[in-house]
């Protein structure tokens, strides 16, 4: 049966579903399908005229070029019922709200971002399964490989999603795993498609030093102009200035946290790839880093909190990173032309390119 509606869900947050919803309609798009785009749930409302979104709407908007004739509203701002919980006792399903998304008729197709994970928006009506069925849609889940183990979590997601559930991506996928050889054999014996199969990037896992610094709540005390740079890795210092030489050389546009006393591991640091140094502690970088950082334009973020606790930080922040940067951008429309089945994703949808 066929839809315009493709909904793009995950089983777990953070598994790149922004990401390929942003790359599956760059590829429609190449196409020559109009694209409509919405998400019912969102994080934090950043603009509301014309079309309330969030920070993911908007980015598609501008990224696609999309005119507010083609922008379904998002219903639901997690931000605004988290402030006021207890109006969750008066919620009523959104399916009617939800119901409207089918008077956007400028697009051909209309891809949904779906909430985080399969559970999240039941509340408002609004969790994957139901917005499915409200709007006959098929749908496509996004998952992080971690292990073996997401065969039985994908089993599972189909049988809750049944027959709208056209296949899946697999994504962030490490180089030495069996997933072309098992998992990809696997999970097509079971009647789950596996429209692509994307390797692990260093270059979409990577975060603005400027990101760094907010989650950190931290002083910017050398090359403030510098908060662009993209950190890819992450590195602790707090061994001897010898090991931390090799150990240095070893990683690629790093992040250095190390305690603010440690001059002879800041200078070591910024001997290396080094994109960003995170100070903990109450003492002052030296004279002799702020020349030499500044030197290499290197930012220095000062923190008030031990090591322990900014590595906590900084490796979240790394897990729930966002797309934003333009490379980014460039690199996921790339990466979906090289990986991405689009054709066996038409066929399956049962939405045809349109020919000429």
């Amino acid at each position: 049966m066929t839809s315009r509606f493709l909904l793009i869900g995950s089983t777990q947050a953070y598994s790149g579903k922004s990401t390929a919803t942003l790359g599956i309609a760059q590829q429609l798009q190449a196409r020559q399908l109009r694209i409509g785009y919405g998400k019912p749930v969102g994080t934090e409302r950043v603009t509301s005229d014309p079309v309330p979104l969030d920070a993911d709407g908007q980015l598609a908007a501008q990224v696609l070029k999309l005119t507010p004739d083609c922008l379904a509203p998002t219903l639901v701002f997690w931000e605004d019922w988290l402030k006021q919980p207890d109006l969750l006792l008066q919620i009523a399903p959104l399916t009617e709200q939800l119901a409207q998304y089918q008077a956007l008729t400028t697009p051909e197709v209309m891809l949904l971002e779906a909430p985080a994970n399969l559970a999240e928006g039941h509340v408002f009506g609004l969790g994957l399964a139901q917005i499915a069925a409200t709007l006959a849609a098929k749908i496509i889940l996004v998952v992080r490989y971690q292990s073996l183990l997401l065969v039985d979590e994908l089993l599972m997601a189909q049988a809750h999603l049944g027959e709208r559930l056209i296949g899946v991506l697999l994504n962030a996928v490490p180089a030495d795993q069996p997933v072309q050889d098992v998992v990809v054999p696997l999970l097509e014996q079971r009647g789950i498609a596996v429209l692509g199969v994307f390797p692990r990037s260093r270059l979409l896992r990577s975060v603005p030093v400027g990101e760094l610094a907010r989650h950190l709540q931290a002083r910017v005390v050398c090359c403030p102009e510098r908060m662009d740079l993209l950190v890819e890795h992450l590195s602790i210092g707090a061994m001897s200035v010898n090991a931390a030489l090799d150990y240095f050389r070893q990683g690629v546009n790093m992040v250095v946290v190390t305690g603010s006393g440690r001059t002879d591991i800041q200078l070591a640091a910024l001997e290396a790839s080094t994109q960003c140094l995170v100070l903990t502690g109450p003492n002052p970088p030296s004279p002799l880093v702020l020349s030499r950082a500044e030197e290499m334009e290197v930012p220095i973020l000062m923190v008030d909190m031990d090591t322990l606790t900014a590595v906590e930080i900084i490796e979240r922040t790394f897990e729930q990173v966002r797309l934003r940067e333009p490379v980014k951008i460039q690199y996921v429309q790339q990466m979906m032309a090289q990986y991405l089945d689009t054709e066996r994703l038409l066929r399956r949808w049962g939405c045809p390119c349109p020919s000429g």
